[in-house]
Protein backbone atom coordinates (compact mmCIF):
# COMPACT_ATOMS: atom_id res chain seq x y z
CA UNK A 1 0.00 0.00 0.00
CA UNK A 2 1.50 3.84 -0.64
CA UNK A 3 2.66 5.48 2.35
CA UNK A 4 0.05 8.80 2.33
CA UNK A 5 0.58 12.04 3.76
CA UNK A 6 -1.95 14.40 4.32
CA UNK A 7 -1.82 18.29 2.82
CA UNK A 8 -2.93 20.14 5.61
CA UNK A 9 -2.92 23.33 3.86
CA UNK A 10 -6.06 21.78 2.27
CA UNK A 11 -7.24 18.93 4.55
CA UNK A 12 -8.49 19.40 8.14
CA UNK A 13 -9.44 22.74 7.51
CA UNK A 14 -12.26 22.66 10.10
CA UNK A 15 -8.69 23.27 13.00
CA UNK A 16 -6.43 25.59 13.40
CA UNK A 17 -3.66 25.09 11.23
CA UNK A 18 -1.10 23.86 14.26
CA UNK A 19 -4.52 21.69 15.54
CA UNK A 20 -4.21 19.85 11.92
CA UNK A 21 -0.87 17.97 12.83
CA UNK A 22 -2.82 16.21 15.40
CA UNK A 23 -5.93 15.35 13.54
CA UNK A 24 -4.40 14.11 10.98
CA UNK A 25 -2.30 11.65 13.15
CA UNK A 26 -5.22 10.43 14.74
CA UNK A 27 -6.94 10.09 11.46
CA UNK A 28 -4.34 7.68 10.55
CA UNK A 29 -1.79 9.56 8.23
CA UNK A 30 2.22 8.66 9.24
CA UNK A 31 3.05 12.13 7.57
CA UNK A 32 1.80 15.47 6.50
CA UNK A 33 2.88 17.60 3.50
CA UNK A 34 1.97 21.70 3.67
CA UNK A 35 2.45 24.73 1.08
CA UNK A 36 4.12 27.06 2.90
CA UNK A 37 6.29 27.29 6.39
CA UNK A 38 7.41 30.46 6.40
CA UNK A 39 4.44 32.09 8.48
CA UNK A 40 5.73 30.15 11.97
CA UNK A 41 9.17 29.08 13.26
CA UNK A 42 10.89 25.82 11.86
CA UNK A 43 10.85 24.66 15.79
CA UNK A 44 7.56 25.24 16.86
CA UNK A 45 6.07 23.25 13.29
CA UNK A 46 9.26 20.64 14.49
CA UNK A 47 7.48 20.48 18.13
CA UNK A 48 4.10 19.35 16.31
CA UNK A 49 5.48 17.30 14.11
CA UNK A 50 7.27 15.57 17.21
CA UNK A 51 3.65 15.54 19.35
CA UNK A 52 2.23 14.15 16.81
CA UNK A 53 4.41 11.44 15.91
CA UNK A 54 4.84 12.50 11.99
CA UNK A 55 7.06 12.66 9.23
CA UNK A 56 7.27 15.98 7.28
CA UNK A 57 7.00 14.78 3.31
CA UNK A 58 7.59 17.99 1.45
CA UNK A 59 6.64 21.98 1.70
CA UNK A 60 7.45 24.96 -1.36
CA UNK A 61 9.90 27.27 -1.66
CA UNK A 62 8.30 30.64 -1.18
CA UNK A 63 5.93 31.56 -4.21
CA UNK A 64 7.23 35.22 -4.08
CA UNK A 65 4.17 38.09 -3.20
CA UNK A 66 0.96 35.84 -3.42
CA UNK A 67 -1.33 38.91 -3.57
CA UNK A 68 0.57 39.97 -6.94
CA UNK A 69 -0.24 36.15 -8.56
CA UNK A 70 3.07 35.24 -8.01
CA UNK A 71 3.38 31.35 -8.23
CA UNK A 72 7.24 30.70 -7.75
CA UNK A 73 10.63 32.46 -8.66
CA UNK A 74 12.26 29.24 -10.04
CA UNK A 75 11.77 30.20 -14.39
CA UNK A 76 11.65 34.04 -13.72
CA UNK A 77 14.29 35.66 -15.48
CA UNK A 78 15.28 38.49 -13.47
CA UNK A 79 14.58 36.96 -10.60
CA UNK A 80 17.31 34.74 -9.95
CA UNK A 81 18.87 36.47 -6.66
CA UNK A 82 15.36 36.21 -5.01
CA UNK A 83 14.92 32.44 -6.15
CA UNK A 84 18.02 31.63 -4.48
CA UNK A 85 17.18 33.06 -1.19
CA UNK A 86 13.76 31.13 -1.44
CA UNK A 87 16.06 28.05 -1.73
CA UNK A 88 18.09 29.12 1.63
CA UNK A 89 15.61 29.89 3.18
CA UNK A 90 14.01 26.28 2.63
CA UNK A 91 16.62 24.81 3.45
CA UNK A 92 17.21 26.59 6.58
CA UNK A 93 13.36 25.21 7.39
CA UNK A 94 14.10 21.53 6.32
CA UNK A 95 17.25 21.53 8.31
CA UNK A 96 15.21 22.08 11.36
CA UNK A 97 12.14 20.16 10.29
CA UNK A 98 13.84 16.79 8.85
CA UNK A 99 12.11 16.45 5.31
CA UNK A 100 14.17 15.61 2.01
CA UNK A 101 11.82 16.84 -0.72
CA UNK A 102 11.34 20.88 -1.60
CA UNK A 103 9.25 22.08 -4.60
CA UNK A 104 10.97 24.67 -6.45
CA UNK A 105 8.55 26.48 -7.50
CA UNK A 106 8.46 27.51 -11.57
CA UNK A 107 6.46 30.50 -11.70
CA UNK A 108 4.00 31.72 -13.99
CA UNK A 109 4.77 33.11 -17.45
CA UNK A 110 3.20 36.92 -18.07
CA UNK A 111 1.25 37.78 -21.48
CA UNK A 112 4.54 38.26 -23.18
CA UNK A 113 7.15 36.32 -21.96
CA UNK A 114 8.44 34.34 -23.78
CA UNK A 115 8.84 31.20 -22.40
CA UNK A 116 12.54 29.48 -24.01
CA UNK A 117 14.07 32.30 -21.71
CA UNK A 118 11.79 30.96 -18.86
CA UNK A 119 13.00 27.55 -19.56
CA UNK A 120 16.75 28.65 -19.56
CA UNK A 121 16.48 30.76 -16.06
CA UNK A 122 14.76 27.54 -14.74
CA UNK A 123 17.50 24.94 -15.52
CA UNK A 124 20.08 27.57 -14.88
CA UNK A 125 18.50 28.18 -11.25
CA UNK A 126 18.41 24.53 -10.23
CA UNK A 127 22.26 23.75 -11.67
CA UNK A 128 23.35 26.56 -9.45
CA UNK A 129 21.20 26.11 -6.37
CA UNK A 130 21.14 21.68 -6.71
CA UNK A 131 24.57 21.45 -5.15
CA UNK A 132 23.89 23.57 -2.11
CA UNK A 133 20.75 20.88 -1.47
CA UNK A 134 23.06 18.34 -1.89
CA UNK A 135 25.05 19.43 0.63
CA UNK A 136 22.03 19.75 3.11
CA UNK A 137 21.06 16.35 2.06
CA UNK A 138 17.65 18.14 0.47
CA UNK A 139 16.22 16.77 -3.25
CA UNK A 140 14.51 19.83 -4.82
CA UNK A 141 11.83 18.81 -6.88
CA UNK A 142 9.59 20.48 -10.01
CA UNK A 143 6.19 19.93 -10.28
CA UNK A 144 3.81 20.32 -13.68
CA UNK A 145 0.62 22.61 -12.89
CA UNK A 146 -2.25 22.66 -14.67
CA UNK A 147 -3.39 25.61 -16.57
CA UNK A 148 -6.84 25.58 -15.52
CA UNK A 149 -5.42 26.25 -11.18
CA UNK A 150 -2.68 28.21 -11.98
CA UNK A 151 -3.05 30.27 -16.00
CA UNK A 152 0.33 30.74 -17.32
CA UNK A 153 1.92 29.00 -15.27
CA UNK A 154 5.71 27.89 -16.91
CA UNK A 155 5.61 23.86 -15.88
CA UNK A 156 2.18 21.94 -17.81
CA UNK A 157 3.23 18.55 -19.15
CA UNK A 158 5.60 16.04 -17.82
CA UNK A 159 7.44 15.47 -21.00
CA UNK A 160 8.84 19.18 -20.69
CA UNK A 161 9.50 18.51 -16.65
CA UNK A 162 11.70 15.59 -17.74
CA UNK A 163 13.59 17.44 -20.75
CA UNK A 164 14.23 20.01 -18.00
CA UNK A 165 15.86 17.80 -15.41
CA UNK A 166 17.65 16.11 -17.67
CA UNK A 167 19.33 19.07 -18.86
CA UNK A 168 19.99 20.41 -15.42
CA UNK A 169 21.72 16.70 -15.12
CA UNK A 170 21.98 16.87 -10.96
CA UNK A 171 20.99 13.82 -9.17
CA UNK A 172 19.61 15.70 -6.79
CA UNK A 173 16.72 17.04 -9.08
CA UNK A 174 13.72 14.88 -9.37
CA UNK A 175 9.99 15.20 -10.58
CA UNK A 176 6.76 15.88 -8.36
CA UNK A 177 4.41 13.98 -10.75
CA UNK A 178 0.92 15.08 -9.42
CA UNK A 179 -1.43 12.79 -10.89
CA UNK A 180 -4.46 15.21 -10.70
CA UNK A 181 -2.76 17.94 -12.43
CA UNK A 182 -1.58 15.65 -15.08
CA UNK A 183 -4.89 14.60 -15.67
CA UNK A 184 -6.50 17.17 -16.60
CA UNK A 185 -3.74 18.20 -18.78
CA UNK A 186 -2.56 14.87 -20.29
CA UNK A 187 -4.50 12.06 -18.60
CA UNK A 188 -2.99 8.50 -19.92
CA UNK A 189 -1.95 8.17 -15.96
CA UNK A 190 -0.83 4.64 -15.51
CA UNK A 191 1.51 4.83 -18.65
CA UNK A 192 2.53 9.00 -17.22
CA UNK A 193 3.54 6.74 -14.02
CA UNK A 194 5.56 3.70 -15.72
CA UNK A 195 7.56 6.33 -17.90
CA UNK A 196 8.64 8.19 -15.15
CA UNK A 197 8.88 5.51 -12.25
CA UNK A 198 12.98 6.31 -12.95
CA UNK A 199 12.75 10.47 -12.21
CA UNK A 200 9.35 10.50 -9.35
CA UNK A 201 10.44 11.64 -6.28
CA UNK A 202 7.14 12.51 -4.79
CA UNK A 203 3.29 11.88 -5.84
CA UNK A 204 0.42 13.64 -5.01
CA UNK A 205 -3.03 12.98 -5.74
CA UNK A 206 -6.62 14.41 -5.94
CA UNK A 207 -10.29 13.42 -7.24
CA UNK A 208 -10.66 14.74 -11.00
CA UNK A 209 -12.71 17.09 -11.72
CA UNK A 210 -13.20 19.22 -7.97
CA UNK A 211 -9.81 18.60 -5.85
CA UNK A 212 -12.35 16.48 -4.05
CA UNK A 213 -11.45 13.21 -2.37
CA UNK A 214 -9.30 10.13 -4.34
CA UNK A 215 -12.98 8.53 -4.28
CA UNK A 216 -14.47 11.14 -5.87
CA UNK A 217 -14.56 11.59 -10.06
CA UNK A 218 -12.88 10.08 -13.13
CA UNK A 219 -9.78 8.77 -11.63
CA UNK A 220 -9.80 4.96 -11.06
CA UNK A 221 -7.31 5.31 -8.44
CA UNK A 222 -7.55 2.01 -6.68
CA UNK A 223 -5.79 0.27 -9.88
CA UNK A 224 -3.06 3.45 -9.69
CA UNK A 225 -2.09 2.73 -6.35
CA UNK A 226 -1.60 -1.56 -6.98
CA UNK A 227 0.40 -0.02 -9.90
CA UNK A 228 2.58 2.46 -7.98
CA UNK A 229 3.09 -0.71 -5.62
CA UNK A 230 4.02 -2.85 -9.13
CA UNK A 231 6.62 -0.32 -9.94
CA UNK A 232 8.21 -0.30 -6.19
CA UNK A 233 7.31 3.10 -5.72
CA UNK A 234 8.23 4.12 -1.51
CA UNK A 235 7.92 7.55 -1.48
CA UNK A 236 4.98 9.53 0.05
CA UNK A 237 2.36 10.13 -1.77
CA UNK A 238 0.94 13.37 -0.97
CA UNK A 239 -3.14 14.57 -0.32
CA UNK A 240 -3.59 17.54 -1.99
CA UNK A 241 -7.59 17.77 -2.28
CA UNK A 242 -10.02 19.91 -1.19
CA UNK A 243 -12.54 17.84 0.97
CA UNK A 244 -16.42 17.89 0.29
CA UNK A 245 -17.66 17.87 3.59
CA UNK A 246 -15.37 16.96 6.86
CA UNK A 247 -11.93 15.83 6.22
CA UNK A 248 -13.08 12.78 8.45
CA UNK A 249 -16.17 12.16 6.73
CA UNK A 250 -14.58 11.95 3.48
CA UNK A 251 -11.71 9.34 4.53
CA UNK A 252 -13.54 6.23 3.93
CA UNK A 253 -11.23 5.67 0.64
CA UNK A 254 -7.96 5.70 3.18
CA UNK A 255 -9.38 3.15 5.68
CA UNK A 256 -10.42 0.90 2.45
CA UNK A 257 -7.08 1.19 0.81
Amino acid sequence: MPNFAANISMMFNEYDFLDRFAAASKSGFKAVEFLFPYDYEPAMLKEKLIESNLDLALFNTSPGDWEKNERGLGSIPGREGDFEKAVEIALEYADVLGNTHIHAMSGIVPERGNPKNHRKTLIENLKRTAPVAEKHGKVLIIEPINTRDIPGYFLNYQSQARSIIEDVGCDNVKLQFDLYHCQIMEGDLAIHMENLIDICAHMQIAGTPGRHEPNVGEVNYPYLFQLMDKLGYTGWVGCEYRPKGSTEEGLSWLHET
